[in-house]
């Protein structure tokens, strides 16, 4: 199963794992019906494979995750949960569970997600969470390194709520908190799930992913405009393709350990995945991973 499979990363995974011959079934979890469908169309005229089936799921309604797993009649080997980027223009916004919207449709969702497939005995395999190299900062994109004071539950609690930021209402620099703390979630989940594979991976800074347009307008010449051309020379841009297939390698690749965060070298957006705990050292506390974990689902009833 892929979240936000409709378009950009998680249509191109679908059809990359189309193509491999061990894929039975992909199924396309999708927020609007009619883009699920011209989706599945595309894919199967893509592909020339008919093995895409549509799950309705809109991560910032926990209702909708939850009945999507109810509804799930077979197990799946694999979840990628990809669905995600800077929650809109009005990302800052609650949602009637207590988060922001770039909250809500980045972790919360996905955790209901994650859990209820575990608990329902319905994910089999492994789990991959798509992150970010902004969750260790990225200095050449004026992207700073999240630095909480305590990194305690409240501290965790703050970014949920949005209450964190204060007057700062740059989606960046907040995606790169919630990214952070997403992956720490990932790793206390794995050592509560020894049986599971549980991985983040960042798909790298791609081409042809809406994420810039929510952004101001000079990093939307940035990723839109200049980028293209430009940022893939310095390493701070790739293929669409090139992102994707970092979600199948690792899918498919078990030397990628569950509990660990990869993603690019330092100072780069492209190439050699690398745990990034080696490069941001706090993604190593359990603490700051169990805090994370306990802060988020203090929104969850």
């Amino acid at each position: 199963m892929i979240t936000g499979a409709n378009g950009g990363l998680g249509k191109e995974c679908s059809r990359q794992l189309a193509l491999k011959d061990e894929t039975e079934k992909i199924y396309l979890g999708c927020r609007n019906p009619e883009k699920a469908q011209t989706t599945k169309l595309s894919l199967e005229a893509s592909t020339g494979k008919s093995i895409f089936e549509i799950v309705i799921i809109d991560l910032s309604h926990l209702d909708s995750v939850r009945v999507a797993v109810e509804l799930l009649n077979d197990p799946i080997d694999a979840l990628i949960m990809n669905a995600g980027g800077t929650g809109g223009k009005n990302h800052s916004d609650k949602t009637m569970d207590g988060v922001t919207e770039i909250v809500a449709v980045n972790l919360l969702g996905h955790v209901v997600l994650l859990e209820a497939l575990l608990k329902a005995k319905k994910l089999t395999n492994m789990a991959l969470y798509a992150g970010s190299e902004a969750a260790r900062g990225v200095p050449k994109m004026g992207l700073k390194r999240p630095n909480l004071k305590t990194s305690s539950v409240d501290e965790f609690r703050s970014i949920c709520d949005g209450s964190f930021f204060e007057d700062n209402s740059d989606a960046l620099f907040i995606y790169g908190h919630v990214k952070y703390m997403a992956a720490l979630w990932m790793a206390s989940m794995a050592r509560k799930y020894p049986d599971i594979r549980l991985v983040t991976v960042s798909p790298g800074s791609t081409t042809g992913t809406k994420v810039a347009n929510d952004l101001n307008l000079f990093m939307k010449l940035m990723f839109n405009v200049l980028g293209p051309p430009l940022l893939p020379l310095i390493g701070l841009m790739h293929t669409l393709e090139a992102g994707a297939r970092r979600y199948v390698k690792v899918i498919n690749d078990t030397s990628y350990k569950s509990g660990v965060f990869y993603a690019s070298q330092a100072h780069v957006l492209t190439g050699p995945l690398l745990d990034q705990g080696t490069i941001f050292d706090d993604l190593n506390n359990k603490t700051f991973q169990d805090n994370a974990n306990e802060a988020i689902h203090r929104f969850i009833s």
